[in-house]
């Protein structure tokens, strides 16, 4: 999507993306994501979206952590896997790749880049 035109783009997919721009702008800097939030800054970025995504956007995200949103992928509508029973054997060889697992450090985050908005908010 980053390397086509904003103009390119249909109404709908335009004020899509004006909303969730804003909507991750509003979380990045630890603001409330409200309507009246959302609007302001679609307004002050010069663009204009139909009166129903910043409310939308605000009641979907009402309630839950963007964070771990954003982390999880969503939840997709799907349940989560049960977790295996208490006396359950792991497969043969599989216990060792687990502790080998658990010993290795975790990678030291990636540098964010810079990315662009493709002019959505020049």
């Amino acid at each position: 999507m980053a390397n086509v035109a904003v103009s390119s783009l249909s109404k709908q997919t335009h004020d899509e993306l004006a909303v969730t721009y804003a909507a991750l702008i509003l979380h990045d800097e630890g603001l409330q994501i409200s309507s009246q939030n959302l609007v302001k800054l679609i307004n002050a970025s010069g663009n204009k979206v139909d009166s129903f995504w910043p409310s939308m956007f605000a009641k979907a995200l009402s309630g839950r952590s963007v964070s771990d949103f954003l982390l999880g992928g969503g939840d997709g509508g799907q349940a989560a896997p049960a977790p295996a029973a208490a006396g359950a054997q792991a497969p043969a060889g599989k216990t060792e790749a687990k502790k080998d697992d658990k010993k290795k450090a975790p990678e030291p985050p990636k540098e964010e880049e810079d990315v662009g908005m493709g002019g959505l908010f020049d």
